[in-house]
């Protein structure tokens, strides 16, 4: 019904596209964009511009159908709309003038045309009475002469001083006090939201809406798939059949190494695809459309399998081209390790994208964070030399580059024996005790210890995200009332002293 409400019949079965494929019109896109706010027939509505890349023909459709919402389903309607034709204009119950922040009219259309004529600005008879009034009052375009301010100018400026005075004194602004203050002393019922689907519901819709996005979008994770296969057949290629030598024990960490640290780094590739989503999640949040829970659980089991896919195949390619230790169990650790980190810095580049809206600031700040990570991880300098304020702690114990190089160095090197070195005549040493003394590992706890903190960071990075997100959509409004109020108002709230049961102003 929404969508025959918008004329959009004939383009229900096409995709609405994006930078991939062209989908429908601009025009189309603006009505779908409509259409998903009258969806849930709400009883206040603001449209911001509603004819932007409509023709006249479509303007005129689309407000009339807006209209009869108002009319016949009881919405109140607020639309901004630039240069209306005249029989849109004419479909205005109440018609609110601004210029530079001023109201130069408020109320009836139908009076208009009146309260300008009579301030002797009337509207020539075969003119557009909404680009006589917006002429009329705009000085925008205006431009200071070597003299001073020029003719039009100083006409504007008059204008708007008249018409806003006069407004001031008239029975409409009079009739509008009068009516406000009428509405602000009536009771009525508290309007509630209407009942929305279940959370279960709405975690499962915004899974599979979620999931089919990410399928559509090439970008998203199979290109990233393509690259991880070619680094991987690099990776297999460069350490092919490492074998068991002494120099064998530098080769393998440095391949673990690069896998845990520069491999899972690429996944900041797709930060831009999660700042979109943050740009939606945050305009249907504000329709009461969904929760933040919600959200963070649809994106999390809807990313799960593509990020399985993505370590899964590209880790078969390196694992056994290299011919690291033989075993499903060994591969299978190998992967799931690496299945973590991806996880690990989705949940990392999530969390940027919800402080740091703007992709290009967020792929340096996100590629910051890591780099900060994998410099303390243990491998370009040991732990034991690491220096102890910041870098051993506490950077190095919240690394998770740290437990995933401790799972990676115990499930490779334990159970082999390396021979010693020909050049120093060292006899043969055990994989323990490369881990221990070589890589200065802690052996206190098995490899699936180091996978189990592993997860429980994932659970952590998405709990932060949550809150973050909690913490942001609290702290907004005030900070913007704050940054609006005069400085003495903010001084005054600042250095107000609180009664001992009074509460914190915010």
């Amino acid at each position: 019904m929404t969508i025959a409400e918008m004329g959009l019949q004939d383009a229900m079965d096409t995709r609405i596209g994006g930078y991939s494929s062209k989908g429908i019109s601009g025009g189309q896109k603006r009505r779908v964009s409509i259409c998903v706010e009258i969806l849930t027939r709400p009883k206040l509505l603001f449209l911001d511009e509603p004819t932007s890349g409509l023709d006249s023909a479509a303007s005129y459709h689309v407000m009339h159908r807006i209209v009869n919402l108002a009319r016949h389903d009881g919405m109140t309607i607020l639309a901004s709309i630039h240069q209306p034709s005249s029989e849109v204009f004419e479909l205005f119950d109440n018609l609110c003038l601004l210029s530079s922040g001023r109201t130069v009219y408020f109320g009836p259309t139908s009076r208009t045309n009146e309260f300008f004529a009579r301030n002797g600005f009337p509207c020539p008879t075969f003119r557009n009475p909404s680009d006589h009034y917006l002429r009329t009052i705009n000085k925008d375009f205006d431009q200071e002469s070597k003299e001073g301010c020029s003719e039009r100018l100083n006409n504007a400026n008059k204008a708007i001083d008249v018409l806003t005075m006069s407004y001031k004194q008239s029975e409409t602004c009079t009739d509008v006090a009068r009516r406000v203050s009428e509405i602000c002393r009536m009771e009525g019922d508290l309007v509630k939201n209407k009942r929305q689907a279940s959370f279960a519901a709405q975690c499962v819709v915004l899974t599979k809406r979620s999931f089919v996005n990410m399928y559509r979008d090439l970008g998203y994770y199979w290109l990233r798939l393509a690259i991880y296969i070619m680094l991987c057949l690099c990776i297999g290629t460069v350490f092919y059949d490492v074998g068991l030598s002494y120099g064998s024990i530098q080769a393998r960490g440095s391949m673990l190494m690069f896998v845990a640290g520069f491999l899972t780094f690429m996944a900041i590739g797709g930060f831009p695809s999660f700042v979109e989503d943050m740009k939606i999640f945050r305009r249907e949040r504000l329709n009461g459309h969904y929760g933040v829970a919600a959200f963070v659980i649809s994106n999390t089991l809807s990313s799960a399998p593509y990020l399985a896919l993505v370590s899964l195949l590209p880790a078969a390619m390196a694992y056994y081209l290299a011919g690291l230790q033989r075993g499903p169990e060994h591969f299978i650790f190998f992967s799931l390790v690496l299945y973590m980190c991806m996880l690990l810095v989705e949940g990392l580049m999530m969390i940027v994208a919800s402080i740091v809206p703007n992709f290009l600031m967020g792929i340096i700040t996100g590629a910051g964070i890591q780099a900060v990570m994998i410099l303390s991880s243990g491998f370009f300098r040991l732990p034991r030399d690491l220096p102890k304020p910041v870098w051993k702690y506490p950077v190095y114990h919240i690394a998770f580059h740290k437990y995933a190089n401790q799972g990676y160095f115990k499930n490779e090197f334990i159970g082999l024996t390396f021979p010693g070195s020909e050049a120093g005549g060292a006899a043969a040493v055990t994989g323990e005790t490369v881990v221990r003394d070589y890589w200065q590992m802690e052996m206190g706890y098995s490899k699936w210890i180091d996978l189990a903190i592993l997860f429980l960071m994932v659970i952590l990075y998405r709990l932060l995200f949550l809150v973050i997100i909690k913490v942001t959509e609290k702290a907004k409004p005030m900070l913007m009332e704050l940054l609006n109020a005069p400085p003495k108002k903010v001084m005054q709230v600042m250095e107000q002293p609180l009664e001992d049961d009074a509460e914190p102003n915010p």
